[in-house]
């Protein structure tokens, strides 16, 4: 009897792992990691036989993973392509494995929690509506040596990489206004230089961290927020441990300024957001945002619900907690974002091969950032579920 075709054939039409057997497996999967998409390998899979022939699936090196996103990276494609404006979310997830016997993992915040990272661009409208993930950054951290430095590729490419994706997309998509969306992290000049030699062809709006020092030693935030509000947003804040839901009101203040770079000066857009009128007790919630979008206004800020979404998003992006359930040894847990869902690898059996330890960047034309020169050995087959639509994405490994 045939099966019934469903979503997942139509996400993932035009598959090739070079057997039909894998695409198959490929639909397969992520029917099943959609229907619980918390759960691991095990829970999600219907009986033994099916969860082996998940673990078989993920450790095949007969195709990498860029081949299992790249008919989602397609329909997202299409997706975007029949929206006015696409918001583009720039973060990063940690992936914890503490306490786990996995090789190939690297230090986490502190030296001795271990794990890895993922890095993802997920696009939605400004309505909400997912659209799907765009590219991802994966790597572990290599341990700090004696000297207590970190010799490795500087982690902050990963912003400027996420912009220059999206300004690729840009390109093919014209009648498509395209916003990259970042936290704090992503505050760096190196990127905001970056987007102007390429133009701009993409709009950023960042989440300002650096108060920095104007010409004549003025600080940034400061002379914003001493110009006349220009409108007001309004919007529903989650609860949180020990606060309420709420309604928030914020005036809106916007100034052009000029900041200091090592070329000269960087022309770009400051948004104070401050709530008027906080209950007894709360701090009143503000936001600092830049974006290269000239603006002396709310209005000429291009859509009131970009801003609006935006802040909502960076208000909520560090809530969401997401543990993969107790298999074997013990659960991996995806951290900060929470916009891929880690399956822990605890009930495969061990497989030795050796490996590089890479990083790698994806996209549509998926390229190999660095690699260390000595090979290690990986006994693990993660599959991250990234987004809502549940695009399965292979392990880091190199060939």
């Amino acid at each position: 009897m045939a099966r019934k075709t469903g979503w997942a054939d139509e996400e993932l039409a035009g598959i090739d792992l070079g057997d039909e057997r894998r695409n198959e497996r490929a639909r397969r999967l992520l029917t099943r990691f959609a229907e619980k998409p918390t759960q691991s390998i095990v829970g999600a899979s219907h009986g033994w036989s099916e969860t082996m022939a998940a673990y078989r699936f993920v450790g095949n090196d007969a195709f990498e993973w860029h081949d299992i996103m790249q008919p989602h990276w397609e329909r997202t494609h299409e997706r975007m392509s029949r929206e006015s404006i696409v918001l583009c979310l720039d973060d990063t997830t940690e992936l914890d494995f503490n306490g786990q016997a996995i090789e190939g993992l690297g230090p986490l915040n502190y030296e001795t929690r271990r794990g890895m990272y993922l890095h993802p661009t997920y696009a939605v409208s400004p309505e909400r509506v997912p659209l799907g993930v765009l590219n991802a950054w994966m790597w572990s951290r290599k341990p700090k040596t004696e000297d207590g430095e970190r010799h490795d590729i500087k982690e902050s490419t990963r912003w400027i990489e996420g912009y220059e994706r999206v300004a690729e997309m840009a390109a093919e998509l014209p009648t498509t206004r395209l916003v990259y969306v970042a936290d704090r992290e992503a505050d760096i000049l190196a990127l905001m230089r970056r987007a102007d030699e390429l133009d701009t062809p993409a709009d950023w709006l960042i989440r300002a961290k650096h108060n920095r020092s104007l010409e004549g030693g003025e600080k940034l935030w400061r002379k914003v927020e001493q110009t006349e509000a220009v409108g007001e947003l309004k919007f529903q804040m989650a609860s949180r441990p020990g606060q309420r839901a709420r309604t928030v009101k914020q005036e809106i203040r916007v100034r052009r300024v000029a900041l200091p770079a090592k070329t000269g000066v960087l022309e770009v857009t400051c948004i104070v957001a401050t709530e008027v009128d906080p209950p007894a007790g709360m701090k009143p919630v503000q936001w600092r945002l830049l974006t290269n979008r000239e603006a002396t206004g709310l209005d000429e800020l291009g859509n009131r619900d970009v801003l609006q979404r935006a802040e909502e998003w960076l208000q909520g992006r560090g809530d969401a907690v997401v543990d993969g359930g107790p298999v074997g040894a013990g659960a991996g847990a995806v951290h900060d974002c929470g916009v891929a869902h880690c399956v822990p690898d605890a009930a495969r059996p061990n497989v030795s091969r050796p490996r590089r330890n890479v990083v790698l960047r994806s996209g549509r034309d998926s390229r190999r950032l660095f690699a260390d020169e000595e090979a290690t050995t990986a006994t693990t087959a993660e599959v991250e579920r990234s987004g809502s639509v549940g695009c399965a994405v292979r392990r880091l490994s190199s060939p």
